[in-house]
């Protein structure tokens, strides 16, 4: 879920400063840019990446600064002074005249002198320590939307329940209202088959329609998935997939619902419950 995090520390050494940032995403998406002194702990920035992380697109920056009170160590590469003056010799020899190399000359040659490549044990250190207080900032950081998120999904899962009350309620003034509409639409083929039919013609009729059209199961999912929502939103891991199948489920027995609906009423709860599950389903994909 969407979330930033900006820590700096400072030692002897120098100061480091690391930048997190987070969106959603289906897995754990690290991207990381450290400056080259600090490539080889990419292994670890990784692993300590997934200890506290466990979905997410994530951009992780890096910068750092010596501190400037250390002294710059150089180092002079003798076997190029000794070189130089061999093939200075060598050209005096021809020429038999000019000027030798002066000390500033050999000093301006390419590779003559170095920097003595640094010890930087101690800003890896911190840069992982850093790394670490950034990491539980911006995991508080997804812990307060997260809990922002839970409130909503609740909210959701409490007005669905209000809806699957209703459709119960309304169901048996929907089959009495679909009795008196097949009633009508059957007057005149009962008085045709009234030779061949029996008496209880209209009623096998309307138990047939009343088991194709019945909600009843389909409302018993509906509050089974409610209450696993529910459970799931209680547990202290990462639930973000198990999120994502729930609202799968919850989508699912709407639309059959909506197949079945065959008055205005039932279709307009039917949707109602469509829209609350897509609201919740965008939310979950900010889910870890």
């Amino acid at each position: 879920m969407t979330a930033f995090a900006r820590i700096e520390e400072s030692n002897d050494a120098g100061t480091i400063t690391w930048e997190l940032r987070s969106v959603n995403h289906r897995y754990l998406e690290p991207g990381i840019k450290v400056p080259e002194d600090f490539r080889q702990l990419e292994a670890k920035i990784r692993k300590l990446l997934a200890r506290y992380l466990a979905r997410g697109k994530i951009d992780l920056g890096m910068r750092y600064k010596l501190e400037q009170q250390q002294p710059r160590a150089i180092a002079l590469n003798p076997d190029i002074v000794h070189s130089l003056r061999e093939v200075e010799q060598q050209v005096l020899n021809i020429v038999h005249e000019g000027s030798k190399l002066s000390v500033s000359d050999i000093l301006g040659w390419p590779g003559v002198i170095s920097d003595v490549e640094r010890d930087l044990t101690a800003l890896h250190e911190l840069a992982m320590s850093c790394l670490k207080t950034a990491l539980k900032q911006l995991q508080q950081s997804r812990e307060t939307e997260g809990g922002a998120l839970e409130e909503m999904i609740r909210n959701r899962c409490a007005q669905i329940s209000k809806i699957v009350i209703e459709l119960r309620s309304h169901r048996p003034e929907m089959l009495n209202a679909l009795r008196e509409k097949w009633e009508a639409n059957l007057d005149e083929k009962l008085k045709q088959w009234r030779e061949t039919a029996n008496e209880n013609r209209l009623e096998q009729e309307l138990v047939m329609l009343a088991q194709k059209l019945d909600v009843e199961e389909e409302l018993d999912r509906l509050d089974t998935h409610v209450a696993e929502v529910l459970n799931v939103l209680e547990r202290d891991e990462a639930v973000g997939r198990r999120l994502d199948f729930l609202m799968q489920e919850l989508n699912r027995e709407a639309n059959t619902l909506g197949s079945k609906s065959q008055d205005s009423l039932t279709t307009q709860l039917a949707v109602d419950l469509k829209v609350l599950i897509e609201q919740m389903r965008e939310q979950v994909q900010n889910i870890e």
